[in-house]
């Protein structure tokens, strides 16, 4: 995983409230244990027509989409099954956060894990972002913020753990496997009993 830095991107517009894990990634293509590819699949029911060929007029098939790392959502994104494959999509299309005004706990978590931001926003600010959907927005993960194409900023919520995880660039594991030295110092301290039934 990349340490989570500041960024700047153009919005990539779906007003859609109530998005569901199986609209963000069809359960067909849960087989895969690879991330690889899912980026294609991403919206695929609302992406690609009945013979696999992208429709124009999906926001995701246009050229501004592709070049764009925020997704701006409706309420209640992420909603439905718990799958991780939702974020893993939406990640390796190209996104790094995506902005709402709720999402449902289980997809937060999962983005977390996978470094995918979800930032919730007021429902004024939230209307004025889809009010002019070609802006451009800066993520500062540090400062939790994002600042508006006015220059006022916003304060987004965030995990305390998982906010030090995505600036660090490691996983669960990772911050596990930076405390090796207080894990060796606490078991040296705290010998394991012995069995006097053996």
């Amino acid at each position: 995983m990349n340490k989570f830095v500041p960024f700047e991107s153009r919005l990539v517009p779906l007003a859609i409230d109530n998005i569901d894990t199986d609209q963000i990634i069809p359960a067909r293509f849960l087989k895969t244990i690879s991330k690889d590819g899912l980026g294609d699949q991403l919206f695929y029911d609302w992406r690609y027509d009945a013979e696999g060929n992208p429709k124009p007029d999906f926001i995701l098939n246009t050229p501004e989409a592709k070049r764009s790392q925020i997704l701006l959502a409706g309420d209640n994104f992420g909603c439905g099954s718990s799958r991780e494959h939702a974020p893993w999509a939406l990640t390796q299309y190209g996104f790094r956060a995506v902005i709402s005004t709720s999402f449902a706990d289980i997809f937060k978590q999962n983005s977390l894990k996978n470094s995918l931001l979800p930032i919730i926003i007021p429902r004024d600010v939230h209307a004025e972002l889809f009010a002019n959907p070609n802006a451009t927005v800066k993520v500062d993960l540090a400062t939790q913020t994002l600042t508006l194409p006015n220059g006022r900023t916003v304060e987004f919520p965030v995990d305390s753990f998982a906010k030090d995880c995505l600036l660090e660039g490691i996983d669960e594991l990772g911050y596990i496997l930076q405390q090796g030295l207080a894990i060796k110092l606490f078991e040296s301290a705290h010998p394991a009993p012995i069995n006097t039934l053996a």
